[in-house]
Order: C-alpha cells, then sequence, then structure tokens
C-alpha cells in the first residue's frame, strides 16, 4: 500500500446550523422545566428563598438569558464537532460524546469548585444534573441530525 494511502485523513466537520440551533432550544428549554422542578431545593442550596429571584433594578433578564442560550449553542458546537471527529455521526455517538464531555470537564471543574466552596452537593447534582441532561439531548439531536 502506498505512504500517501496509509497517512491518516483529516475528518470533515460539518456544521450543521439547523442541528445545533434545535439542540441548543432543546437545552434551553429543559433547563426551564428542570430548574422549575428543582426550584425549592436549588434555592436552598444557594442558601436562598424564593423571592430572591424576584425582578431586580440591577439585574437584566433578557441578558442572563441570552448568555445561557449562547452558552448552549456553543456547547452543542462543541459536541457536535467532536462527535464528529470521533466516527460515524449518530445519536448514540452524540450522547456518548456529550457523557464524556460532561465528565471530563463539568462534573469535574463543579465537583471542585463544590468542595472548596463548600457548597452542599445536593447543589450540585441539581446543577450537574442538569448539565448531563442537557448535553446528552444535545449529543442526540446533533448526532443524529446529519448534513
Amino acid at each position: 500500500m502506498p505512504a500517501r494511502e496509509m497517512e491518516a485523513r483529516e475528518p470533515e466537520i460539518v456544521i450543521n446550523y439547523l442541528a445545533i440551533a434545535g439542540a441548543a432550544v432543546a437545552c434551553f428549554i429543559l433547563e426551564i422545566i428542570w430548574f422549575g422542578y428543582f426550584m425549592r431545593p436549588w434555592l436552598s442550596g444557594l442558601g436562598e428563598c424564593s423571592g430572591w429571584y424576584a425582578p431586580k433594578a440591577h439585574v437584566n433578564p433578557v441578558f442572563q438569558f441570552s448568555i445561557a442560550f449562547v452558552s448552549q449553542l456553543v456547547i452543542a458546537t462543541g459536541v457536535s464537532f467532536v462527535t464528529q471527529l470521533t466516527g460515524v455521526q449518530t445519536a448514540l455517538r452524540g450522547m456518548g460524546t456529550a457523557a464524556c464531555l460532561w465528565f471530563a470537564f463539568v462534573l469535574t471543574i463543579w465537583a471542585t469548585e463544590y468542595s472548596f466552596e463548600l457548597r452542599p452537593m445536593s447543589q450540585l447534582g441539581i446543577n450537574a444534573g442538569f448539565w448531563l441532561l442537557g448535553m446528552l439531548a444535545m449529543g442526540a439531536i446533533v448526532g443524529a441530525w446529519k448534513h
């Protein structure tokens, strides 16, 4: 076999904007549902009550939700890229990729922060648990939604 044929080929990364946007929207909706369901224990973990999240003059909710959505677009793009780099693009591969990225980066970083900040592990479970679910959903969508 000629040496040229034995060289590794660069995988072709295709940016599927609709899949990425759909994955980000799905994650955003899941986040609303997740934190709606876990609102009381989440606030308790913060040491706050339900009045804490009431509108405040110095807080711009449009800015906050925009940051959340843009972050989800970035994560969906990253999951899509890594999924494509690791082999055939499927929903299962996307979910596996998302789970590995979550474990390697989200859980480990947050667990370290929470242990040094002496924050309750139940709070870690709520916050990191959402990102596991959200990233799995994004992985399934960007993995299944072919170009």
